[in-house]
């Protein structure tokens, strides 16, 4: 406990979580302070592409083998998963109906790269390896929940469709298609292609992150402070369980998987975060009665924040502990 605590003060004052923080405090005190739109487009491409080129790299250098589509698999089995036990406890803890409980739920068996990133970059900090093709795991694991959201809506008689733009929104949408295609990339380059940009995509890697999270405690704050009164004490104490909850089903995965302690690490941030970009795009489309102050402060205003500050050293105490590193 003594060591989670002291890497959850050392994760405070980093310059990704305080950059996270400033955003904050400065969306809650209503500053002007914000991005154009599309600087913060570019700063997230800029991050999917780095992450994704960086995972194939490290797979070309691996190499394909049983671990990486077990771990492929298991990746897609807890996306298609977490949101049943997500719908679950919001309907047993909250007073959310099935439509907005089945929205949220979505949201939490995908992923949050950004969550993925910090705790890479926790990993990175303290020397400790991972399996490179985590990343990999991480694309994996941003669409079945929404297959799974949109069955939940459909057993409750609310839903009765899957057209060509929601399968379109969700396939192709662009977090996706670039996270995939530059990890293609980085495969097919190997290390001499990273070799080549190195200077671009690892240098000033950290640098771009601070400027994001300072974007997104900015759309966090003005997300709470819109999305409040739509939520209860129960929805609330959801998003803090929530992702303890999904975190344990990542350990038990990454355990059967022999995965190393960054592995299982990175494993259990995965299942623990909770999407705010691939899933509210394709909930627009496909459930557009949803509230999105709803899922949009839960995932982003309390799950996200939860996550980076205590989320992180919580899951690297536990795979530590549990694979006795």
């Amino acid at each position: 406990m003594t060591e989670i605590f002291a890497l959850a003060a050392e994760n405070l004052i980093s310059p990704i979580v305080l950059s996270f923080a400033l955003g904050l405090a400065a969306a809650l005190a209503r500053s002007d302070l914000s991005f154009p739109e599309a600087v913060a487009k570019a700063l997230s491409i800029y991050l999917l592409f780095s992450i994704g080129f960086k995972g194939g790299v490290s797979v070309a250098e691996h190499g394909v083998d049983v671990s990486l589509g077990l771990s492929l698999l298991a990746g897609i089995v807890l996306s298609g998963a977490l949101p049943f036990l997500a719908f679950l406890l919001l309907r047993l803890i909250s007073k959310m109906d099935r439509l907005n409980a089945a929205a949220v739920a979505g949201h939490y068996g995908s992923i949050s790269i950004v969550t993925f990133v910090a705790a890479s970059s926790v990993l990175a900090g303290r020397g400790i390896a991972a399996e490179g093709y985590m990343v990999a795991v991480a694309a994996a694991m941003e669409a079945p929940a929404i297959l799974s959201a949109l069955w939940l809506v459909s057993r409750g008689g609310g839903f009765s469709r899957m057209d060509s733009a929601l399968w379109r929104e969700v396939l192709l949408n662009g977090s996706i298609v670039l996270l995939v295609g530059a990890f293609l990339i980085g495969w097919a380059t190997g290390p001499a292609g990273l070799a080549e940009i190195e200077s671009f995509i690892v240098t000033p890697f950290k640098g771009v992150l601070c400027l994001f999270l300072l974007d997104m405690g900015l759309l966090a704050g003005r997300g709470m402070q819109s999305g409040r009164k739509a939520l209860g004490l129960g929805s609330i104490a959801f998003g803090l369980l929530m992702p303890v909850l999904g975190s344990i089903l990542g350990l038990a995965a990454a355990l059967a998987l022999g995965l190393s302690t960054g592995g299982a690490m990175l494993m259990m941030t995965l299942s623990a975060s909770a999407s705010y970009i691939a899933v509210p795009a394709a909930m627009r489309v496909a459930l557009p009665e949803a509230n999105p102050s709803i899922y949009l402060t839960l995932s982003l205003g309390v799950t996200f924040p939860f996550n980076l500050v205590l989320g992180i050293p919580i899951y690297l105490a536990m795979a530590q502990a549990a694979t006795g590193a």
